[in-house]
């Protein structure tokens, strides 16, 4: 399903270089739940934002679903993210002026607005449908962004410290809904300096100064 192969990215600094990714291969089988751990800095936002297609590797190669990513031109590949994986991110990225089910509807490609609003009802924010960014929790708008990625059916989604920003409870419930997404069969990258995403996984990937330094099933 993904297949990262030789993968670096180095950013120029002056006449030195400094690498973000240092020779990183990594895969995760269709149907899998994988978490990439480490501490700020290790490269685990770097690997996730090459695998989905969005940051150019200096070096190696990226497939998803047996499509080379970065082969394709900015459009084909925005084309395919689109209808290929679904984005968590830590900071949400709803845009504030719409209401939760708009935010929904506007990463649809063609989803009826029943749809969108099942979707928004299945991550518990059925009162707040017709809610802005701006007057829901944190742990609410991480669950309207987790409905966002999830209403084009995308059969990968990649989860960038989606708890970061969330007391324990609402971390609990933001994994809860992940973890429904990989039992459906969904295939889930998820990257966290932290370690309660761990319970629910498959297999641990630890990652340090750019590299991966292990592997493990919990």
């Amino acid at each position: 399903m993904i297949d990262a192969i030789g993968v670096s990215k180095e950013y120029r600094r002056g006449p030195s270089a400094v690498g973000a990714l240092l020779d990183v291969s990594f895969s995760a089988h269709a149907g899998e739940y994988v978490v990439v751990n480490g501490a700020s800095g290790c490269g685990k936002s770097t690997l996730l934002m090459a695998l989905g297609g969005m940051l150019r590797p200096t070096r190696g190669a990226v497939t998803v679903n047996g499509t080379d990513v970065y082969a394709a031109t900015t459009s084909e590949r925005a084309a395919f993210r689109a209808g290929n994986i679904g984005f968590v991110f830590q900071m949400f990225h709803l845009v504030p002026y719409l209401s939760v089910l708009d935010n929904v509807l506007l990463a649809s490609r063609g989803a009826h607005r029943e749809r969108a609003a099942a979707l928004v009802d299945s991550v518990g924010l059925t009162d707040r449908q017709t809610h802005r960014p701006a007057e829901l929790s944190a742990g609410e708008r991480q669950r309207a962004a987790i409905a966002r990625a999830l209403v084009n059916e995308p059969p990968v989604i990649l989860a960038d410290e989606p708890t970061g920003s969330l007391d324990p409870e609402n971390e609990t419930a933001v994994l809860d809904i992940l973890a429904s997404y990989h039992s459906a069969g969904g295939t889930l990258v998820l990257v966290t300096h932290g370690s309660a995403a761990l319970t629910y996984c498959d297999r641990h990937v630890r990652m340090a100064s750019g590299r991966i330094e292990s592997e493990e099933t919990p």
